[in-house]
């Protein structure tokens, strides 16, 4: 078992180095799939993978599904899935995700929720269960847990925080290794319908406090456009997004300095959506 450890941890070093946003359990392309997080009317499915609380402002029945590859390496791709149900007393998610190649992958599956309490306060909690798998040395799994709130300061100013694995959830059988804890700060302010601009402060265990800021922008309101930047090597993000009536289509590119480029993929379909 020592072994499986000592392998991932070459894998996430050499790959990856001290980015929180490249951890194999976050796409690399997060920073873009987070940004509206922080907003009432910008707010879509996959933001909820940034703060849970996100969730309480998803007024559809919504399936996403997101695909990359990272720094156009065959064996180093990501996907997720994800599905929401509102109700009544709150919206639920289900979402699912899976990084590597036959020799060396990880796997995840979550239950999300996410509430209203009252007009200014949103909330949101996640259980998730993940599954590290290398070949001829098997399987190691983990569960933890993450949460977050949402305040609506104003109509255009909202701010929030969010934690992950606050108690640190060990690795395998016989808990050698941890999943690192990561505690965020986000802001967001709504400019106009057309326009959202986000902010998050990060902190990841053992890691400097970094930086990840962007904006979307409604060119017409079939098109808009994403772009940011993070503090951490200058990397940057950036896509445009297509939506028909109950149909969306982003097509997504980050950039690191040193690593490449990532493109991604994303689909999403609004069930009970009437909007064009």
């Amino acid at each position: 078992m020592k072994t499986f450890y000592f392998y991932g941890l070459i894998m996430a070093v050499t790959c990856f180095g001290n980015l929180y946003a490249q951890s194999v359990r976050l796409p690399v392309s997060s920073s873009y799939l987070g940004v509206g997080t922080y907003s009432k009317s910008h707010i879509d499915l996959l933001n909820a993978g940034t703060n849970q609380a996100a969730l309480a402002q998803i007024k559809s029945i919504s399936a996403a599904v997101f695909s990359e590859r990272r720094f156009l390496l065959e064996n180093m791709n990501l996907h997720r899935a994800s599905i929401s149900l509102p109700t009544s007393g709150g919206t639920f998610a289900v979402n699912t995700g899976y990084f590597g190649a036959a020799d060396y992958n990880e796997s995840q599956v979550s239950l999300a929720y996410g509430k209203k309490l009252g007009d200014k306060i949103d909330i949101g909690v996640q259980f998730n269960y993940h599954n590290f798998r290398v070949a001829g040395y098997g399987n190691a799994s983990a569960v933890n847990l993450e949460a977050g709130a949402i305040i609506h300061l104003t109509d255009k100013l909202h701010a929030g925080f969010h934690a992950a694995n606050p108690a640190g959830g060990k690795i395998g059988k016989n808990g050698e290794e941890k999943l690192a804890s990561v505690f965020k700060t986000g802001f967001g302010y709504e400019g106009s319908e057309k326009l959202v601009v986000n902010a998050e402060i990060i902190k990841e265990e053992n890691q400097p406090i970094h930086i990840v800021a962007g904006f979307q922008y409604k060119l017409i309101p079939q098109i808009m456009i994403r772009a940011g930047i993070s503090s951490t090597s200058s990397s940057g993000f950036a896509g445009v997004g297509l939506t028909l009536k109950k149909f969306r289509l982003d097509l997504t590119s980050s950039f690191h300095q040193q690593l490449g480029i990532t493109p991604g993929l994303l689909i999403q379909f609004n069930f009970n959506n009437k909007e064009n």
